[in-house]
């Protein structure tokens, strides 16, 4: 007799990287039948013409009780001589099948790419998230590229976004401290002029979208129906040497009052000394080739906001500034390559340039090129808050932007998640740019990226508001193959066997940590410090999505093989 209702067995195929067998798990997903004691005679055939498995057995020795299920074999290479392995366990059926080559093997790639020519697919499943695919087609639209809601498509940017920028590493600014060093002397001042420069070459500007793996960040004013509050940035001019007297640009007037004076110095750096009596004094090492007193006064009524200026008199400055050692001068030297442009620079340009440098986005530089999907520590500022922000017609959560004394972006950028937004209408079609994206897949790639980089398999996932512990995750197999669905009964008339694809995913084990109490969270912190775990930080939305994720793909395994310790054994999509 037929199965009355085949749907309530679910399987699961499984395959592991460089190992040459497929495994199939059978189980009842209702009512979790204790399989080991109720399949009597079980049989399990392999049927290659018909592309299925068929698994038949008699329950509890009545043979009116027969139950007959049909899995359909995903694409592999199947060894038909090797036998056929199964058996009853607690709460599955496990079946086991020879492969000639493993899933992952480059013939096995190519052989399916080849056959794949005749077939209409949606492969955009298993291709790679990569960001020089998604900067090659956004560019090549010449005519420009809208933003949509994947919600309610509706249409995010005022006009077409043109020009694409894609973001640098997240340890961009490491990368300088280590190249040109990090002290107060010597190089020091090279790598913050570059560190500074750097990032205002990554200044969100309008019809300009930057890009990075996970986002897209636009300028406040390039998207539809978004009224920001101006930004004034708290203005304040805190003019250090370095970034000081090196933006310093032509125009106005000469206001005496400025001391630029060489001393000695142990540690051959310059300093920009501003005293009570309205005096700015310019402080670098003592040369016998270099003497330098020139006096401005500052105006200190004009001291704040667009009104600050002074400037620098050309007869003041030798020839023998640009021969003075070390580059803790370079500074000086560059001003006497403007003045002998025949212009006058003054500090109103300085302050121009500097503008961005405030408090907040000193406070904010760290993570202004970072990916805030998943932030590192370093990436964040107790400063800095970041606001959600909601599609304007359906409100979906769509991305987030960094804001401090007001509710204004403080670099004008709004970041957009890749998986919430699509390049095109219709959502999802063929040239929809980011339709492989999904919350899933963009986190199992910083995984596997961070575990890569970092060489940590274990990851704690905080709140980025709260900083408290929501979401522990350990990495168990960062390159397995999975496909999931139900059986059906050997009399279904409901068509033909469906084709499977293995896709490719990860293993992981997790644990919501999202209402632990204080004490456990003191747990969480020993744990993630004895083990040595990655501490990242992600919006509490989507962390809470994230759960939900893994708890549904839990259930794709049978029960017992969900539960370890205080963990749950999940997977995610590559």
């Amino acid at each position: 007799m037929a199965i009355k209702n085949p749907r309530k067995w679910r399987f699961t195929w499984e395959a592991q990287s460089h190992s040459p067998t497929l495994k199939l798990f059978v189980f009842d997903s209702h009512t979790h039948t204790n399989t080991s004691n109720q399949c009597q005679n079980l049989e399990v055939n392999l049927n290659l013409p018909k592309h299925h498995v068929s698994i038949t057995w008699v329950q509890q020795q009545d043979l009116q009780n027969q139950i007959s299920l049909l899995v359909p074999i995903p694409k592999v290479l199947i060894d038909s001589e090797s036998p056929v392995s199964y058996r009853a366990l607690a709460d599955h059926i496990e079946v086991k099948l020879v492969l000639l080559l493993p899933v992952d093997h480059p013939i096995v790639a190519s052989s399916d790419s080849v056959l794949r020519l005749t077939q209409i697919a949606d492969s955009h499943v298993s291709t790679p998230l990569l960001m020089d695919s998604d900067i090659k087609k956004l560019s090549l639209k010449k005519e420009g590229v809208h933003f949509y809601c994947r919600n309610c498509s509706t249409k995010l940017t005022k006009t077409p976004i043109r020009n694409f920028v894609e973001m640098p590493s997240v340890n961009w600014q490491e990368a300088a401290d280590n190249w040109f060093g990090a002290c107060c002397c010597s190089f020091g001042g090279i790598s913050e002029k570059l560190v500074t420069r750097y990032a205002n070459c990554y200044t969100c500007v309008t019809g300009t979208c930057l890009l990075n793996c996970t986002t897209v960040t636009l300028f406040k004013d390039d998207l539809v129906g978004c009224n920001f509050p101006a930004w004034d940035g708290g203005r304040k001019c805190h003019a250090g040497l370095a970034s000081a007297v090196e933006d310093v640009t032509c125009g106005s007037t000469l206001d005496p009052g400025i001391i630029y004076r060489k001393t000695a110095g142990c540690d051959d750096q310059n300093e920009l000394v501003h005293d009570f009596c309205g005096k700015l004094s310019f402080m670098g090492n003592k040369d016998e080739n270099f003497i330098v007193s020139q006096q401005f006064d500052v105006n200190e009524k004009e001291t704040n906001g667009d009104s600050l200026f002074c400037t620098l008199p050309v007869s003041g400055l030798s020839e023998n500034v640009a021969s003075a050692p070390g580059c803790c001068v370079h500074a000086t030297h560059e001003i006497q390559d403007h003045v002998g442009e025949g212009c006058t620079p003054t500090l109103s340009a300085l302050y121009q340039k500097t503008e961005r440098n405030t408090a907040d986005q000193i406070s904010f530089r760290n993570g202004f090129l970072g990916n805030i999907f998943m932030a590192r520590s370093y990436n964040l500022s107790k400063d800095i808050e970041w606001i959600e922000f909601l599609c304007p017609c359906c409100l979906t959560f769509l991305g987030a932007y960094p804001s401090s004394t007001s509710d204004a972006p403080i670099d004008g950028g709004v970041r957009l998640f890749k998986c919430y937004i699509s390049t095109c209408l219709p959502i999802g079609g063929s040239d929809d740019i980011f339709r492989k994206y999904t919350l899933e897949r963009m986190f199992t790639n910083q995984l596997l990226e961070s575990a890569k980089d970092e060489l940590s398999f274990r990851t704690l996932i905080r709140d980025l508001k709260t900083k408290s512990p929501m979401l522990q995750i350990v990495l168990l197999n960062p390159n397995a193959w999975c496909c999931t669905g139900y059986c059906s009964g050997m009399d279904s008339t409901t068509g033909p066997i469906p084709k499977l694809d293995l896709q490719p995913i990860i293993k992981v084990l997790f644990s919501d940590c999202g209402n632990n109490s204080e004490s456990q969270s003191r747990i969480l912190d020993d744990w993630q410090t004895k083990n040595l775990a990655d501490d990242v930080f992600m919006l509490k939305r989507q962390i809470e999505e994230l759960i939900k994720l893994l708890v549904s793909a839990k259930d794709t395994l049978p029960p017992s093989y969900t539960s370890i310790e205080d963990f749950c054994l999940s997977c995610s999509q590559r």
